[in-house]
């Protein structure tokens, strides 16, 4: 497995994006870093690799400026980074997957089950229940700082333990003398 200083932090407001509507999120493998690629980067490079590959040959042949091929050099940065890791550099970056709903749910049951406040349980139970129940689930607790306090740790260390998993699929462990992993401790579920 390899060690690598990631930002935890950073990997969980990725995973945090479950509707994908406007970004993509991939982790270098090599540096550890995440890298944010809009959908109009991606729709782009769309465009650029499908101008630039020869499916004959499966190569892809370096971009060059020419008079029909125009943008700003940032975009065209962009372009690149995004061509690295869909077609140049595949191995090197790895997609940083959505929080599955399902993972959600088991961390805000778990917490309601867990309390002591009897009237926020009945109420957070009933939530569960129903449709909804995320957004419910943060407003009903609005009302109650420091269960929404208590809430907010429970599920981090939840989303850190499935970012800590995923990782470790992925072939890396955090470095944790590295630098800033984004956690403290290593999260107890």
């Amino acid at each position: 497995m390899k060690r690598l200083k990631v930002n935890l932090d950073e990997i969980q407001k990725a995973t945090e994006d479950i509707e994908r509507e406007a970004f993509e999120y991939f982790l270098d493998k090599e540096t550890g870093d995440v890298v944010i690629l809009s959908e109009d980067i991606i729709a782009k490079a769309r465009v650029v690799l499908a101008d630039f590959f020869d499916e004959d040959v499966a190569d892809f042949d370096e971009i060059e400026s020419d008079e029909d091929y125009t943008m700003p050099e940032w975009i065209e940065d962009e372009v690149e980074l995004a061509l690295d890791i869909f077609v140049r550099e595949q191995d090197r970056y790895v997609r940083i997957p959505e929080r599955r709903s399902g993972a959600g749910y088991e961390a805000m049951r778990k917490f309601a089950e867990g309390l002591k406040n009897a009237v926020l349980k009945g109420e957070l139970d009933e939530i569960l229940e129903g449709k909804g129940a995320f957004r419910k689930f943060k407003d009903a607790l609005e009302g109650h700082p420091k269960e929404k306090k208590q809430w907010y740790t429970l599920n981090a260390r939840s989303a850190r333990g499935e970012i800590l998993k995923w990782l470790a699929s992925a072939g890396i462990e955090p470095d944790k003398n590295g630098g800033n992993d984004g956690t403290p401790d290593q999260p107890k579920l």
